[in-house]
């Protein structure tokens, strides 16, 4: 009869272990759905810092031509502005 007694605690330590097991398969889904949308705000968050940057990097290029083109239209006589050495302005 002590074969009865092992085989119930083997099965009730089984049905333990079943109950721990879905518990955490809920908390690890969880975390994995949580960490899923942090990994989606962060992309997000970079792509605009990336599209930014870019658009910065547009508009100094295009402050730099407008200076440029600007600097040469003010020279009264007609003639092309001394640049001072930079290539970018001829």
């Amino acid at each position: 009869m002590v074969y009865v007694l092992s085989v119930a605690l083997v099965v009730v330590g089984l049905l333990m272990l079943l109950a721990v097991l879905v518990r955490m398969r809920r908390t690890v889904r969880r975390f994995s759905d949580t960490a899923a949308e942090a990994n989606l705000t962060v992309t997000d968050a970079f792509g605009l810092l990336r599209a930014r940057r870019a658009a910065l990097g547009v508009a100094i290029r295009e402050r730099r031509h407008v200076r440029i083109a600007g600097s040469l239209a003010r020279v009264p006589s007609g003639e092309p502005a001394e640049t001072g050495g930079r290539p970018w302005a001829t």
